[in-house]
């Protein structure tokens, strides 16, 4: 497929590649890994023949066609959607026009006989060749791609000026996934997309029939598209079988081997260096020590990578928040005549792990405004629990950064006096390191400053996190700093991202919003994506309130045959008098009322009983929260990460169960509190 050999690059005295000779097969997925700033993406280019290398060979067929995605930059205009994706079929579409105009001359009665037995052997050619090339089916494959990139059929026909920087990357990729090139090659494709077209190219690259090599930041991405692993390695590519999982454990334990045999042939120099100083002027031992200096001078030494610095930091501690921490009860916002939501609930309680996800443009950014209190519904109700000190992430969050600080003065501002000896070993999770936390803000890039934000906010104390993609712009090695600082947060956490692994870790609720509404999911993403598949099979918890409080509200209006049987009892109506069976209907009438309402006692003690019993089991729970909280919050207590993990997954998942027995404690407390006839449900 493609080969390169002795290839050399190099940028000033920086070089990236030293002699280095690979190859990939057709049919292969190659994840390209590594650093930032190892070469990957100067690599892809030097695939597309869009750098040029400095020395060494780049051997490909000569009707090799190759598809280059880069990170951004591309901008389309003067056509719709629709005719822009058009363009990845070219050749058939050219087939298509000459197809047509062989049909409107061989309908001329004065072409010649000659001409017209040339004309349709060159239309029969046409004809196989357009259909093997599948040409029939251009519109549904069009269709299909921009559809699972998260196009709808309203935007097919837009003019492609009219779309954001993003979707214009989305376009980009649809042309290159339609023209289906023999070598494709995807510089962060997942960056620009949401959740579900994320999921839709994974499944796409999963069944692509030619060579893809890409480079992405999302875990779970690579995981289950790649079947091979390339790592730029000290300027060399090292392959590794296998999926990204499966190489960072290979990788790893390669390291450890390389540093052990560094460490063996530095013992051996020293050892040699040593008796060579000693017995450098002595006469007997010249010999000896000639022959250790040359075996010096052959000596390769054994490059060792610089250490990645692994980083793990606790969010400050800050008052426990209430049980609840938000409500939100039929609120409804509207754009214009856009309505993004038209009676949407939420409740958030303590300890909760949301993930919000949905289609892009679905509400997500504009729920989270709402819930932050930073942007107010148009109708409905917002309350904030007690004690909540709430810390928002927006997505524009880099560009609230004040720009005359500097990287260093960003983070100590507004930062807890004990938590600023930790500065300096947040910006370096965070690739902030030397004289880098000495710029300002003004000269960062974007991704150094949404980096930068991501950094502050582990450094200010709070018991709830609204996140609105935290991961973008994070490298992997930036991304773990994040995630294990999330896991072992002990407050409220609700998140939007489109990292598939982020979710998967973090969640354990999930809360779909789209069609104006939110639903809520219990579980975690899998389980969601499961209960989609099997048409909604687990109940939303906001739902389920919403549909017992509008069946209370229906129940004291409900009229006619809907009457009670203990109503009528009570009310026979008009009888006959004067007849032993008129006696002896009422005194079964009165008999009637009375078993109705012993029934009614016994419903109300038995409801009041398991009422106390649920309150007994969160008591309790509660109890056992509260002792696995002070043990979290002693000094040291987060040194050994596999030791703790047990509490750490003990008191996630009495969180969870707190939150459980509370709906139920709500449900019944209802069922009191609301008409008799409910006891009977």
């Amino acid at each position: 497929m493609i080969q390169i050999a002795g290839l050399t690059k190099s940028f000033g005295d920086r070089v990236l590649f030293d002699n280095v000779t690979w190859q990939i097969s057709d049919g292969e997925r190659v994840g390209l890994t590594g650093p930032n700033g190892s070469g990957k993406t100067t690599l892809l280019k030097i695939f597309a023949g869009l750098e040029e290398p400095d020395a060494g060979l780049v051997v490909k067929p000569a009707d090799l066609g190759v598809g280059y995605l880069p990170q951004d930059g591309i901008a389309h205009e003067g056509r719709t959607v629709r005719e822009e994706a058009m363009l990845a079929f070219g050749p058939l579409l050219a087939m298509r026009d000459e197809l047509q105009e062989l049909e409107e001359r061989l309908g001329h009665p004065d072409v010649p006989d000659a001409e017209h037995e040339q004309m349709l052997v060159r239309y029969s050619d046409l004809q196989d060749r357009f259909r093997l090339g599948d040409g029939y089916n251009i519109d549904l494959k069009i269709g299909t791609v921009l559809q699972g990139l998260g196009f709808s059929q309203a935007d097919l026909d837009r003019p492609t000026e009219t779309f954001s920087g993003g979707w214009q990357m989305r376009l980009a990729l649809a042309k290159l996934l339609l023209a289906r090139p023999n070598l494709l090659l995807l510089d962060e494709p997942t960056n620009h997309l949401d959740l579900e077209a994320r999921n839709w190219l994974e499944e796409y690259l999963h069944e692509y029939p030619h060579a893809v090599i890409l480079v992405s930041h999302d875990r779970y991405f690579l995981d289950t598209v790649i079947t091979r692993v390339a790592e730029v390695y000290l300027r060399q590519l090292n392959d590794y079988p296998g999926n990204y999982t499966h190489f960072l454990e290979e990788s790893q334990a390669r390291l450890e081997r390389v540093r052990e045999a560094k460490k063996q042939q530095d013992d051996e120099i020293e050892r040699m260096e040593m008796f060579i100083s000693r017995f450098r002027y002595k006469a007997t031992k010249a010999a000896q020590v000639q022959s250790r200096i040359k075996m010096l001078e052959k000596i390769v030494r054994i490059e060792v990578p610089p250490e990645r610095k692994r980083v793990h930091f606790g969010f400050p501690a800050s008052v426990k928040s209430g049980r609840t921490v938000v409500e939100l009860e039929r609120l409804r916002k509207a754009y214009g005549g856009h309505v993004v939501f038209a009676q949407a609930n939420l409740h958030v309680e303590r300890g909760d792990r949301i993930a919000l996800v949905g289609p892009n443009g679905s509400g997500k950014s504009t729920l989270m405004r709402m819930m932050a209190g930073v942007e107010q519904p148009d109708a409905g109700h917002r309350r904030e629990g007690h004690q909540v000190v709430m810390q928002y992430f927006a997505q524009d969050e880099a560009v609230r950064l004040d720009p005359e600080l500097t990287v260093y003065e960003t983070l100590q501002a507004g930062s807890p006096v004990h938590m600023v000896p930790a500065i300096r070993n947040i910006l370096g999770g965070f690739l902030f390191s030397g004289d880098d936390v000495y710029k300002r803000v003004q000269v960062l890039s974007g991704g150094e400053r949404t980096r930068l934000a991501v950094a502050r906010m582990l450094l200010r104390p709070s018991n709830t996190l609204l996140l609105d993609e935290p991961t973008n712009h994070l490298d992997l090695d930036s991304k773990d700093v994040l995630l294990e600082a999330l896991e072992d947060y002990g407050g409220t956490l609700v998140f939007v991202s489109h990292d598939r692994y982020f979710v998967e870790r973090l969640a354990n609720r999930i809360v779909e919003v789209g069609g104006g509404e939110a639903h809520s999911y219990p579980g975690r993403y899998e389980e969601f994506l499961w209960s989609k598949a099997h048409g909604g099979a687990l109940a939303a918890p906001e739902q389920a309130r919403g549909q017992a409080a509008k069946a209370r509200e229906a129940a004291p209006r409900a009229e006619g045959p809907a009457t009670t049987a203990p109503e009528k009892a009570r009310d026979p109506g008009p009888q006959p008098q004067g007849t032993r069976a008129d006696a002896g209907a009422g005194r079964e009438a009165r008999r009637q009322v009375q078993i109705e309402a012993r029934r009614r006692d016994r419903a109300e003690k038995a409801l009041r009983g398991r009422v106390s019993e649920l309150e007994d089991a969160i008591a309790a729970r509660e109890a056992e929260i509260k002792a696995l909280e002070t043990q979290m919050a002693g000094a040291g207590f987060y040194d050994n990460r596999e030791a703790v993990q047990p509490v750490v997954d003990r008191h996630q998942a009495l969180m969870w169960e707190v939150g459980d027995l509370m709906h139920k404690w709500e449900e019944l407390q209802r069922s009191l509190e609301g008409p008799r006839e409910n006891l009977h449900s």
